[in-house]
C-alpha cells in the first residue's frame, strides 16, 4: 500500500481526494481498470501548457524554432523521469509484480510523474499545479538558458562535413495508445551500424537515436 501521508509530505501537497492520488501511482499491471493512464493523458497537456507559457514569458525574444527545442527537452521523458525521480516516485508506485522501480524504467517514472500532475490539477485546481510543476522543473527550467544544439543537428553537420551525406533515419515500428505512442527509429551514417532511438513522437526518437551514434563516435 501507499503511505499517503508520507507521499504529501514529499510532495508537499495535501489532498482532498487520497484516491486520485492513489490511482496515479497505479500502473496498468496492477489494476487494468482504476490505473493512472487517464490522468497521465491529462498531465502531459497541463504539463505542456505551463512549461510552454513558462518559456514564453522567459525567452521573449527567441522564434518559435528555438522555443520548441527547449519545450522538447523540458518535458521529453527522460526530463520527466528525472523529475520523478528527484522526488522519490519510484517508492510509491504499484505494480502488478510489486518490482522495485529502477531509474531505468523511464516510461513508468514518466506516466506516473504526468499522472501525478493531473491528479493535483483535478484535486486542487491550476494555479496550485502550476506553482507545484515550476517548483520541481526548477532546475531544468534554470538550465534552459543554455544554447542548446540537438543531438540530430550535431549528427547532420558531422556527416555532412565528413562524407557530404544526410543521416538516414528509417522508423522500424510505432506501438501504444494514441494519445502517448511509442516510436522505434534507427538511424546510421556512412559506415556505422544502425542505431535505434526510442520516444513517444518520431522527432524524440530521432533525438535519441542521433544521441547513440554520436557517443558511439565520440562526438559531445
Amino acid at each position: 500500500m501507499i503511505n499517503i501521508t508520507k507521499l504529501e509530505k514529499d510532495i508537499k501537497i495535501k489532498f482532498k481526494n487520497k484516491s486520485l492520488l492513489v490511482s496515479a501511482l497505479t500502473h496498468k499491471s496492477s489494476n487494468k481498470i482504476i490505473n493512472n493512464e487517464k490522468l497521465e493523458f491529462l498531465g502531459d497537456r497541463v504539463l505542456g501548457l505551463i512549461i510552454s507559457k513558462k518559456l514564453f514569458d522567459l525567452y521573449p525574444n527567441e522564434t518559435e524554432g528555438v522555443l520548441d527545442k527547449r519545450f522538447a527537452k523540458l518535458v521529453n521523458r527522460k526530463t520527466c523521469c528525472d523529475v520523478a525521480w528527484s522526488i522519490n516516485l519510484q517508492d510509491y508506485i504499484l505494480t502488478g509484480n510489486k518490482k522495485k522501480i529502477f531509474k531505468s524504467d523511464e516510461k513508468i517514472l514518466s506516466d506516473c510523474c504526468e499522472a501525478l500532475i493531473g491528479s493535483i490539477f483535478i484535486d486542487t485546481g491550476f494555479e496550485v499545479v502550476k506553482s507545484y510543476i515550476l517548483r520541481i522543473w526548477k532546475k531544468h527550467l534554470d538550465k534552459s538558458d543554455v544554447t542548446i544544439l540537438d543531438s540530430k543537428t550535431k549528427l547532420q553537420e558531422y556527416s555532412l562535413k565528413k562524407y557530404k551525406k544526410l543521416p538516414q533515419y528509417k522508423v522500424i515500428n510505432s506501438s501504444g495508445p494514441k494519445h502517448n505512442p511509442l516510436y522505434k527509429i534507427s538511424v546510421s551514417i556512412t559506415g556505422s551500424k544502425q542505431y535505434v532511438g526510442h520516444g513517444n513522437s518520431k522527432q524524440q526518437a530521432e533525438l535519441d537515436g542521433a544521441e547513440k551514434l554520436l557517443t558511439v563516435i565520440n562526438i559531445k
